[in-house]
């Protein structure tokens, strides 16, 4: 397994299909890239000893797995690539009536290094879309609790109605009277797609241990695979060309494969520095994508 460190330069070969649409874009001299969109992400993670659900299928001797989806072909952003829930950010979210636990929105912003409306739109769109896409909810009845049952058939009735955007998760929340836990949220990384995609989004990604009573699932149109997953393994399979894995994915698998346990990955110091790969030819004038790690 060879875990991305911080500090070191990350070079990434190019897709071949990429290749020539990267060449005429470095030789473009009236290039407009695309406006990125603001997206969150998270980590759902759970400890392999002790949990009460039966060892996944994907395992390979860690000690921490990890919730991940294999995208439909269909989706047009990132067809077929193995990810971690998330999505866009929605305006609507920013609802200062909202019941918020943990860190404060202004407290987020500094550590997001954004506008405080901003940062309550990131943090509140990570868990909508652990939510939504896994029917994981962050969230509790005070500050100090979880929601531990999502059996009953009313709350699958609110993922479908924030998944049609009929809905925002500040609305659902202030209905059911619940508070919104970003003390549950740990910041581990910030990716921006590169300058030359026609589709770019600019990513916080974050972990969240999973809550005591509740279970994801895949009941979301996005993915054709949904199941906890041993980083180690998604690795072995990445590298012997069976799924898709993407840099900023590949490179937040790292710290939790090498985790003792979810409470040390927790507890780690991020490196929320934004990256962004960039094109760069090579002396023998092969195409590569090039950063340096925070």
């Amino acid at each position: 397994m060879d875990e991305w460190k911080s500090g070191m330069v990350l070079e990434v070969p190019l897709a071949e299909a990429l290749t020539e649409h990267v060449r005429s874009y470095l030789a473009a001299t009236d290039f407009e890239p695309a406006e990125p969109g603001y997206a969150a992400t998270v980590m759902l993670v759970r400890d392999v000893d002790g949990k009460a659900a039966a060892p996944s299928p994907y395992s390979d001797g860690g000690k921490v797995e990890v919730f991940m989806l294999q995208r439909a072909a269909t989706m047009a952003f990132m067809p077929n690539a193995v990810v971690f829930p998330g999505g866009r950010v929605d305006p609507r979210d920013v609802d200062p009536r909202l019941p918020w636990a943990g860190p404060t929105p202004a407290a987020w912003a500094q550590e997001l290094g954004c506008p405080e409306e901003l940062a309550r739109c990131i943090v509140v769109a990570a868990a909508r879309e652990v939510f939504e896409e896994c029917g994981v909810l962050l969230a509790g009845v005070d500050e100090s609790q979880v929601i531990d049952d999502l059996s009953e058939a009313h709350w699958e009735k609110e993922r479908a109605l924030l998944a049609q955007h009929a809905k925002s998760f500040s609305e659902f929340l202030i209905e059911y009277g619940l508070v919104l836990r970003s003390d549950l949220l740990s910041l581990r990384a910030h990716w921006l797609t590169p300058v030359f995609e026609p589709r770019r989004y600019d990513t916080f990604f974050f972990a969240a241990a999973l809550p005591q009573g509740q279970a994801p699932d895949g009941s979301t149109s996005e993915a054709v695979i949904a199941d906890w997953v041993d980083p180690r393994w998604v690795f072995r399979q990445a590298d012997e060309g069976r799924v898709l894995l993407l840099p900023p994915t590949r490179h937040n698998l790292g710290p939790i494969a090498e985790a003792a346990d979810v409470k040390a990955l927790m507890a780690e110091a991020a490196c929320p520095g934004r990256v962004m790969l960039e094109p760069h030819v090579k002396e023998d004038g092969m195409v590569v994508l090039r950063c340096m790690l925070p």
